[in-house]
């Protein structure tokens, strides 16, 4: 027969006083969250994928949490930054507004951006991500722009549509310098992407820990490229 646990007299439930309670609801709120700057290149030759890669990216962003993402992305002559945002559909729903237009590719402005987010903001940048086809843009002063971000300790994380070779050649190197990773992806595999974007959403969080803790493809991929910078 189990014993039973008789229980003392004086051992009432206690009640938290509203002063115990904003305390711990303050403490909550002074968690850090992990940030996430997503860029993506909006210009007319990505109109083809861009229904199914946006939908996807919500999707797998929103499946880690713990995380604030930042959407930054340029079409024409323009290239904007959102606010951040902890919730998918709030993701999905700014994308979903964003129409393709014709321009040139400015990767450099992101890669500034997210310097003056890392050094001018209390609440640090775990990763970036850019999502692009092309790359029509001087690579030594973007590799300036990476060195930097490697100094700063941000990652980036380049994802390439298509085989464009000059893209490919800056994209890897852009990766390289920050102790990042590339991939590619073409129209017929966007899923690939997805696993891969969820992989950087895991280690934006919790680091090569937590993606040394995944078993998928997405994860085991981007970890091997990694350690491959570090040796």
């Amino acid at each position: 027969m189990a014993n039973k646990v008789t229980p003392r007299a004086d051992s009432a439930p206690t009640v938290a006083t509203a002063a115990e309670v904003d305390a711990y609801f303050a403490k909550v709120m002074e968690a850090p969250t992990a940030r996430l700057i997503f860029a993506v290149d909006a210009t007319a030759s990505r109109e083809a994928v861009w229904a199914q890669s946006r939908q996807l990216t919500a999707k797998m962003f929103g499946a880690v949490s713990g995380l604030d993402v930042q959407l930054v992305y340029y079409r024409g002559e323009e290239c904007k930054a959102s606010r951040w945002v902890s919730r998918s559909e709030h993701l999905a729903g700014m994308m979903e507004k964003i129409r393709c237009r014709m321009g040139y590719t400015q990767i450099g402005r992101v890669l500034m951006h997210t310097i003056k987010q890392q050094t001018g903001s209390a609440a640090k940048v775990g990763a970036l991500v850019f999502v692009g086809d092309a790359c029509e843009e001087e690579a030594d002063a973007l590799c300036r722009d990476a060195d930097v971000l490697a100094k700063l300790g941000v990652r980036a994380f380049l994802f390439q549509e298509g085989d464009d070779p000059e893209a490919k050649a800056v994209f890897q190197e852009l990766a390289r310098r920050t102790g990042g990773a590339y991939g590619q992806f073409d129209a017929g595999a966007v899923q690939q992407l997805a696993e891969l974007l969820g992989a950087v959403a895991v280690y934006a969080v919790g680091g090569l820990e937590a993606l040394e803790a995944r078993e998928d493809a997405g994860a085991v991929k981007l970890l091997e490229q990694i350690k491959r910078r570090k040796s």
